[in-house]
């Protein structure tokens, strides 16, 4: 059921609004005093669309001096201030609510350097607090519900790893509907003020669900960049993107492929290994979206592609064709046999030659072997895995990276998760 409104009068009134164009995306700012002359700002985006049924994205954020606008490690605010705008951002739907006030959970910031004092000898985040005479967490939330109602947002999805901001606000008449990761990488820095988090205020350490997307399929904010390299694989549970026999291209569903064809049609240039020509035999065109077809380049040192793939055929779409020296080809008017040196070619060459071709955003798709070679060496800004609910025993390999000893070992770049239809999107963000 929905939450009723609040009866009482608003603690908050509405002053002033503009526009402010940012590196996720172009918010409407809103301006608000407090009835204690505190002056609170909402960004906001698409949150005047009639027609969404998906409840906004929303994200309360405490101000924090030290990590909002100092870059402080000793926390993850700023790091949670800035994904979560991207994420409103990718979503095109939502509100970030500044929470002026918010400080040090409430107690202020000269109260909260007397608790990093604390801390710097053995106290953890919450008993440094309560040394202090203060509550583990003073915040109160009744400008942020009215806040929401002001901007017509009775029921949202929030953005938050801590419980009690969803109760706080189902308190104050506001249903949230999901909790969204909030989730960032931790760094050695916060790692223990993170756990104190988790194990004495009941933070989660995923957010309590997966990122919905506001549309079957979304962007991630590339369109905005003039600049990527990007992978994308789907594969099974096991691993694998294909069977022994090579057959794979109904592994992943309808929504995978709309979100592959999304991506091809914002690139320059789609990259695939020889490989995956001889199995696939792919068109690597813009077909189940609107868009247009980018330049097709086909790794190919050997020169083993057949004469009669789709990309030595087929002229919808221009094919670059690189080999190492010594491949005879007469190729087709639509087709540019470039020449390179003996292989292995190194991905951040590949990338380069691209670049100076004109081709700055470029997604790489496949096989296995391909993206993990781009991955392993760096080149790579993101990498999208989609994960099908299906094992396949054996077969063609998906992404993979150098093996480790220990758990500790492994690497862990920042991600997000999103649905595509019954398969799971991971993005992972490289840098």
């Amino acid at each position: 059921m929905s939450a009723e409104p609040a009866s009482e009068p608003s603690s908050v009134q509405r002053v002033t609004e503009s526009v402010l164009p940012t590196r996720h995306g172009t918010f409407a700012i809103v301006g608000y005093r407090g009835d204690d002359g505190i002056e609170l700002v909402a960004l906001t985006m698409g949150m005047a669309d009639p027609a969404s049924r998906v409840a906004p994205l929303v994200r309360l954020h405490s101000e924090c001096l030290t990590g909002d606008a100092l870059g402080s490690r000793r926390c993850d605010c700023g790091e949670q201030l800035d994904a979560a705008l991207d994420q409103i951002g990718r979503a095109g739907r939502g509100a970030l609510l500044y929470l002026r006030g918010h400080e040090g959970r409430g107690i202020g910031l000269l109260e909260k350097l007397r608790a990093y004092r604390l801390q710097d000898a053995g106290a953890d985040t919450v008993d440094a607090n309560l040394r202090l005479g203060h509550p583990a967490d003073a915040r109160d939330y009744r400008q942020a519900a009215d806040i929401l109602r002001d901007l017509g947002a009775h029921r949202i999805r929030l953005i938050t790893s801590n419980p009690a901001k969803v109760e706080a606000l189902a308190d104050l008449g506001i249903e949230v509907t999901e909790r969204v990761s909030a989730h960032v990488a931790e760094r050695p820095e916060n790692a223990a003020y993170l756990r104190t988090k988790q194990q004495r205020m009941r933070h989660t350490r995923d957010g309590g669900g997966l990122r919905v997307l506001s549309e079957p399929v979304a962007d991630h904010g590339l369109s905005d960049l003039r600049d990527w390299v990007v992978a994308q694989s789907a594969q099974s549970l096991d691993g694998f993107l294909a069977t022994r026999t090579g057959d794979g291209a109904a592994l992943s569903g309808e929504a995978d492929h709309r979100q592959l064809h999304l991506l091809r049609s914002l690139a320059d240039a789609v990259v695939v290994g020889a490989q995956t020509v001889v199995n696939d035999d792919p068109r690597l065109t813009v077909r189940l979206v609107d868009g247009r077809n980018p330049i097709r380049v086909v790794l190919d040192p050997h020169g083993r592609i057949p004469r009669a793939s789709r990309v030595l055929t087929d002229s919808s779409a221009p094919t670059w064709w690189l080999t190492g020296p010594g491949i005879d080809a007469q190729p087709a008017g639509h087709v540019t046999h470039l020449l390179l040196g003996p292989a292995p070619w190194d991905p951040a060459m590949i990338v380069a030659l691209l670049a100076g071709r004109g081709c700055h955003r470029v997604l790489v798709e496949g096989g296995g072997r391909t993206v993990s070679s781009f991955l392993v060496g760096g080149a790579l800004d993101r990498l999208y895995v989609t994960s099908v609910a299906t094992f396949l025993g054996d077969g063609v390999p998906g992404v993979r990276v150098g093996a480790v000893d220990r758990i500790a070992d492994a690497q862990h770049w920042p991600s997000r998760r999103f649905a595509l239809g019954d398969d799971i999107g991971t993005e992972f963000i490289l840098r």
